[in-house]
C-alpha cells in the first residue's frame, strides 16, 4: 500500500495502538454501516508521518480499494492554497491588504448592500466602506454562495447563474459586483464566493491564469504534482466517485462518477475555481500544509517568509472577534465557537470554547465533499482525511478525527 513506510509513531511522540485506532474507528462507524465509501487519514508530528491509511472503495459499495494514488475533490481546501498565492505577491509588494478591491476591479466602486424586501422587490444603500482585500481573505466582503438558501441576496446568486462554468473568474466577478452584498465589508461574516474574487485579482496582478500560477510558484515547487483544476487522461482511473446525501429523505446519491465517467473533471475548466475547484491526493495536500509548518520551505523550496505564514495564521477578523461572534452564515467547513479566521483558514483562538482537544493558533479548513485538515503548530500535527461526501455537515467525522488524534498523544 505505500511506497515507504510511516516513522514509528513514538519516536515522534504519539501512541501506535491509538492511531491505529483511527481507521479502525472510522471504518467501523461510517464505511462497515454503508454511510461512506471510503476513508483516508494522515497523522504526522514534527514532519514525519506516523499514520497513513487508506480504507474503503472509489465507489459505494465496488470499484478499486483507495490508496495513495487516489484522487479526491477536495473543493474548499483549494482556498488557502488561493490565498497562499494571493499572499506571494504581496510580499513582492504587488497588493496590499488595505487596498480596495475596485482598485483590481473597477466594477466593485459601485457595488451596493442589500437594504430591504425580498427577492423580487427590494432596496439598497451604499455600503458603510469600501470593499478591501483583506475582507476577501477573511470572508468579511458581504459575497455569499447561491446554495445558502437563507437570504434573497444568495436567491439572486441562483438567478443569475453565479458560478456558471462557461466564464472566467473576472467574468463572474464583475457579474458578482453587480448584485447587492449581503452586509456593508467587515461587519459580518458570510461564506461566500470572495476567494474567487481573491484569485481574479491574483489573475491581473501577475498576469497569468490561476492555474498556471499554481504550477509554476506553489504545486510545481513543492512537487503537488496531483493538484490541479481537472485531471489528465492518463491520471483520469485514479479519480475516485463523490456522493451527497439528501438532509430530508436521507437517501444517498452519485453527485459525480469515478475516472472517465466523471462530468466535471476530465478537462481543463473555463472557471478555474479559486475557491473550491482543485482535485489532489493526501501526500499531496500533507506537502503544502508541512510547508506551511515549516515557515512557508520545503526542501529547499522557499514560496513566503516565515513571518508573512505567522501572519496568515493570526485572527483577523475585527476586533478580533469569532466567526461565532460575526456569523451569519448557516455554512461553514468547522466549527465556529473560539474560531477566528485568518489568511485563507480558520484559527482557533479559544480552545475551551470550542469543546474541542487541540491548541490556540491551530489553522485548519475542509471540503464540501469531506475532506479535512489541519496544521497544529504548537504540538507540530498536520492531520488530513478525505472521503468523498457532500455536505461535509453531514456527519460529525471532523470533530471525531480530532479527538482521536489528540487522544494519541504521549508526550
Amino acid at each position: 500500500m505505500f511506497d515507504h513506510d510511516p516513522t514509528d509513531p513514538h519516536e515522534v511522540g504519539l501512541n501506535a495502538e491509538r492511531l491505529e485506532a483511527i481507521p479502525d474507528y472510522f471504518r467501523e462507524n461510517y464505511i462497515d454501516t454503508g454511510k461512506l465509501p471510503c476513508m483516508a487519514t494522515l497523522v504526522s508530528r514534527g514532519g514525519e508521518i506516523a499514520l497513513e491509511d487508506y480504507s474503503g472503495t472509489t465507489e459505494m459499495g465496488a470499484g478499486e480499494h483507495i490508496g495513495p494514488h487516489t484522487i479526491f475533490r477536495i473543493y474548499s481546501m483549494t482556498k488557502p492554497i488561493t490565498s497562499l498565492a494571493a499572499m506571494m505577491l504581496f510580499e513582492e509588494g504587488k497588493l496590499r491588504l488595505d487596498h480596495d478591491v475596485s482598485r483590481y476591479i473597477p466594477e466593485f466602486a459601485d457595488v451596493m448592500v442589500w437594504d430591504a424586501g425580498d427577492k423580487d422587490t427590494f432596496t439598497t444603500r451604499k455600503p458603510d466602506r469600501p470593499m478591501k482585500v483583506l475582507d476577501l481573505f477573511t470572508h468579511t466582503s458581504g459575497i455569499t454562495y447561491g446554495f445558502m438558501m437563507q437570504h434573497p441576496v444568495d436567491f439572486l446568486y441562483r438567478q443569475e447563474k453565479i458560478g456558471r462554468p462557461d466564464e472566467t473568474l473576472l467574468a463572474m466577478s464583475k457579474r458578482l459586483a453587480a448584485l447587492p452584498l449581503q452586509c456593508s465589508p467587515g461587519t459580518e461574516w458570510w461564506y461566500g464566493h470572495s476567494i474567487d474574487v481573491l484569485g481574479a485579482i491574483v489573475e491581473i496582478v501577475s498576469g497569468m491564469e490561476l492555474d498556471e500560477f499554481f504550477r509554476q510558484r506553489i504545486t510545481g515547487p513543492l512537487g503537488m504534482h496531483d493538484t490541479e483544476f481537472w485531471v489528465p487522461e492518463e491520471k483520469i482511473d485514479r479519480l475516485m466517485a463523490c456522493y451527497q446525501k439528501d438532509a430530508v429523505t436521507g437517501v444517498t446519491s452519485l453527485a459525480d462518477g469515478a475516472g472517465k465517467a466523471s462530468k466535471l473533471y476530465t478537462k481543463r475548466p473555463t472557471l478555474l475555481n479559486a475557491g473550491g475547484g482543485l482535485v489532489s491526493t493526501l501526500r499531496d495536500y500533507h506537502r503544502f500544509a508541512l510547508m506551511l509548518l515549516r515557515g512557508g520551505t520545503l526542501d529547499g523550496q522557499r514560496l513566503v517568509s516565515p513571518k508573512t505564514v505567522e501572519f496568515m495564521r493570526q485572527n483577523h477578523l475585527p476586533g478580533g472577534r469569532t466567526m461565532r461572534d460575526m456569523g451569519k452564515s448557516t455554512f461553514t467547513e468547522v466549527m465556529s465557537d473560539g474560531v477566528g479566521f485568518g489568511l485563507g483558514g480558520s484559527v482557533v483562538v479559544d480552545v475551551v470554547a470550542g469543546q474541542q482537544p487541540g491548541s490556540e493558533g491551530t489553522f485548519s479548513w475542509g471540503g464540501l465533499a469531506s475532506t479535512f485538515f489541519w496544521i497544529d503548530p504548537e504540538e507540530e500535527i498536520i492531520a488530513i482525511q478525505a472521503t468523498q461526501l457532500m455536505p461535509s455537515s453531514t456527519y460529525p467525522m471532523r470533530q471525531q478525527f480530532q479527538q482521536l488524534v489528540y487522544a494519541a498523544i504521549d508526550w
